[in-house]
């Protein structure tokens, strides 16, 4: 069974960092993109950066400069460094992942369970 579990998420002061990471675990052939969503209270889920197994990466225009998203391939793990945060990344913060679960098998995307970003003032 495929599992993304999240991990460093809490509470931090506005200007202040935190980093997130998301661990796949289970029986997979290859994990393609790897990326990070958020949705806070009232608003949709929005994506906020990916990472493809080439390294090639994207951000919303709301976080270039302040976060950066890496991946370590041999841990099947992906990170999003937050720097500077404002009260508006405020939000549960949700990975996923497009695996391929065996050679020349679909692709699927799966998601872990979200973790609590709060950014005070």
């Amino acid at each position: 069974q495929v599992q993304l579990v999240e991990s460093g998420g809490g509470l931090v002061n506005a200007g202040g960092s935190l980093r997130l990471a998301c661990t796949t675990s289970g029986s997979i052939f290859s994990i393609n993109t790897m990326g990070w969503y958020r949705q806070a209270p009232g608003k949709g889920r929005e994506l906020v950066a990916r990472i493809r197994s080439g390294g090639t990466t994207n951000y919303a225009d709301s976080v270039k400069g302040r976060f950066t998203v890496s991946r370590e391939n041999a841990k099947n793990t992906v990170y999003l460094q937050m720097n500077n945060l404002k009260l508006e990344d405020t939000a549960v913060y949700y990975c996923n992942a497009d695996i391929t679960l065996v050679r020349d098998g679909p692709v699927y995307r799966y998601w872990g369970q979200g973790t609590q970003v709060t950014v005070s003032s």
